[in-house]
């Protein structure tokens, strides 16, 4: 994970809260770590201002732990939280998919099925960064397909804060050819406009990596149970 260069000024505000996040979904910053201000000023060339009002983002969102005149820190994942949020966001995901397979046009499928293919490849050669991009985008995708502006918006706001255990449950060769097996179940179902299978492969593909994570949690003592 690389922090690349300077951020173009006409997008500071979005691009610095998501260069941030995806530090800590790809653990460039540790749970519990101190989130280094001036060294990521000088990194992505932005005045401290900026910068706190990202990080008041990523307070909002669950990622970092805002404390008074001390500035923030990386927030640990509890059980209680994991559990909570992968429940509601599978029965979004659910939802998604029952009215994408009423709703998706056969563009949207050639997009999902090119997304598809490019996580294929990735998991083929084990690059987890880009396989996890693909992943995040053929959910993204179902959930649009959906045309629930509502779902989306509540969506969003979960999926932020499962994204960090989402990319970390892949560590295991285990669940990540489980997972790869029931992205292919849940394609099928969408080539065949299977909105109903689809919805209930999606819930049982999220709780899946609530468990898978859960399982992980336990066995990594830097992290809250």
């Amino acid at each position: 994970m690389t922090l690349a260069g300077p951020i173009q000024r006409s997008t500071l505000h979005e691009e610095l809260v998501e260069r941030l996040r995806d530090l800590i979904v790809q653990d460039g910053l540790k749970p519990g770590e101190k989130v280094p201000e001036k060294h990521l000023c000088e990194t992505f060339g932005v005045s401290r201002t900026p910068l706190r009002e990202a990080l008041k983002v990523l307070a909002f969102e669950g990622f970092v732990v805002l404390e008074a005149n001390r500035g923030a820190r990386v927030a640990r994942v509890t059980r209680k939280e994991l559990e909570d949020s992968f429940a509601l966001i599978a029965v979004l995901e659910q939802l998604a998919g029952e009215q994408a397979g009423r709703n998706i046009d056969d563009q949207t499928v050639a997009r999902i099925e090119e997304l598809h293919a490019a996580m294929m490849s990735a998991y083929a050669q084990r690059d987890r960064e880009k396989y996890f991009q693909a992943n995040q985008d053929i959910h993204l995708e179902v959930i649009r397909a959906s045309g629930n502006t509502q779902l989306a918006t509540h969506h969003r706001l979960l999926d932020a804060r499962v994204r960090r255990a989402r990319f970390l449950v892949n560590l295991s060769e285990d669940r990540w050819t489980q997972a790869v097996e029931e992205h292919g179940a849940m394609m099928d179902c969408l080539r065949r406009r299977d909105g109903k299978g689809l919805g209930q492969l999606m819930k049982r593909h999220m709780m899946n990596k609530c468990a898978a994570y859960l399982k992980a949690l336990d066995a990594c003592p830097g992290e809250d149970g």
